[in-house]
Formats: C-alpha cells, structure tokens, sequence
C-alpha cells in the first residue's frame, strides 16, 4: 500500500495509473499535476485525482510512489523540476515510448536519487486522449516494460514490478536500447508507414474519394494514421535511429515484393505472402486482449 501517488500528467495513461491504483487499493491519496490547470481541475472532479497542485514539485511532497506521464522531451526538465522533492525511498516511474533517451535524462536529471528511477513502458492506450477517457482497467492483460538503468535499485525494480503486475499488467524488463529497436520495428514504423499511406492517397485526385470505399480490413491501418501529431512527431524524432533502421529494412522486403509483381511471378508473390501470413498468424496470441 502506498501512502501518497504524485502524478505528473493528468492524461489518459497517467490518469488510469491512478484510477487502477485506485481500485486494486494500493493508494490512499493522489495528487496531480498537469501543465494546464484546467487539465488538473478536470481529473480532481473526475475523481481521477484527490488533490490538484500548482507545480510538479509541490504534486511529489511527501509521495512515496511518483508517476511521470508528460511527453518524453519533457522528462529531464521535469524530473530536474521535482528532484529536490522526492524522498529517500520514493519509487519513481515514467510512461514514455522510447526509454533510451529517458534513462539518459534521469542518468543526468536525478543525480543521486537515479537508484530510485524505474523507467515503465505500458503498451496501452486508446484511439481518444484526455483524462476523461482514463480507466482503471486500461492495463490489465497488457504489456508493461520496465528498463532499469545501470543504477535502478534491485529493490526498487521489484516494486515497479509487484506494482503494475497488482493492476493486470504483463511486466516485461529489458534494456533500453533492445525496447526501442523492438517498438521500432512495432509501432514506430507501423505508424509512420501509416501517415505516409494515407498522405499518399489522400493527395491524389480522387484520393478522397478511394478513401471511403475502403473495407473493413482497412480500419485497423486507418485508426493508426490517426495518432496524435504532437506525440507521433517527438516519438519518431526521439528514437529516429531505430526507425530508420526499420524503415530500411521494410523498403528492401518491399522492393522484393514489387520486383516479384513486375515479374508476374506468381509462385515467388504466393510463397512471400505465404511466409508473411504465418509469421501472422504466429504471433496471435499477442493480439487477443
């Protein structure tokens, strides 16, 4: 049970953070925090939070459990903003997409109280943002990922771990660099072949058109491409080598596809769909909840 949850980032994630805290009863008080007052009035009248505060460094006074969910360029102006009001034993945490540059900025940022930094990745969300989407059941039978830095307590780590596995999650830990190589090839390429797709057809002259008669197995690529442009734009920025690295290796898999349609060849285009419907249909399981 932890006493006191200061949340920095009043959203959607941030926002079922402390609903789920909530409801599996791990917290007594939550105060929050959000760069935009309205932002935090909003989550107290929702019940997302007890407490607003005026600055992230009053939210964290006398937390034991700390929970950053502003953007990743915001993290090491954040974590130097509320450093000074952390305790000794308090159990710090972001939500960020990309972790190498969040271990960096809490190497950097935090300084003597970077043991006590526990960097988290949940892989949830939603089509719509806003604390008024929150829900405390948003993690449950979904993938958390925890990259501890070279200086993460072990005991620490294991909190982080009992923490999120008490609200649902799957809890995973791994290093950062291997995180943002494997959501690169994941969702930060998938999102930005997205944006690229429906740029594409949507400035053509009749792309608008094509457009609405697309079937259902379109809905998926389309709701990708719908991603929040200031959030989109800083992930694919912050983990740029990655996704290049990706996107490279997508281009030579496509040209290979492409070169085996001009060829009409129609045993080496089956045998390729082939192979990428089985490594489909292989990795279901993690598509079902």
């Amino acid at each position: 049970m932890f006493q006191q949850l200061g949340l920095i980032g009043c959203g959607l994630i941030g926002g079922s953070f402390a609903l789920a805290l909530r409801q599996a009863g791990l917290v007594r008080q939550v105060v929050g925090y959000s760069k935009s007052p309205s932002t935090t009035e909003r989550a107290r009248q929702l019940g997302v939070i007890d407490t607003g505060a005026p600055s992230a460094l009053q939210a964290v006074a006398g937390a034991d459990i700390v929970v950053l969910a502003v953007p990743v360029a915001a993290t090491e102006s954040t974590l130097s903003a509320i450093r000074h009001g952390l305790g000794e034993q308090t159990l710090l945490m972001d939500v960020g997409s990309t972790k190498g540059d969040v271990v960096q900025a809490g190497l950097r940022a935090l300084q003597h109280q970077a043991g006590n930094f526990v960097p988290a990745h949940p892989i949830a969300g939603k089509e719509v943002a806003g604390v008024e989407h929150a829900e405390g059941a948003l993690f449950v039978g979904r993938h958390v990922i925890l990259t501890p830095t070279e200086r993460s307590r072990a005991e620490q780590v294991q909190r982080a771990i009992e923490v999120w596995s008490r609200i649902g999650a799957r809890v995973l830990t791994m290093g950062a660099a291997s995180h943002d190589a494997a959501l690169a090839a994941v969702s930060h390429l998938p999102h930005l072949l997205a944006f690229a797709f429906m740029q594409s057809v949507a400035q053509q002259p009749d792309g608008a058109r094509w457009l609405e008669l697309a079937g259902p197995g379109f809905r998926d690529f389309s709701r990708i491409a719908a991603g929040d442009p200031t959030v989109w734009r800083d992930i694919l920025l912050a983990n740029r080598e990655e996704v290049l690295r990706q996107s490279q290796a997508f281009r030579e898999a496509l040209v290979s596809f492409e070169a085996q349609i001009a060829a009409g060849d129609a045993t080496g285009l089956g045998d390729a769909i082939g192979r990428a419907s089985r490594a489909r249909a292989a990795l279901k399981p993690a598509f079902s909840h």
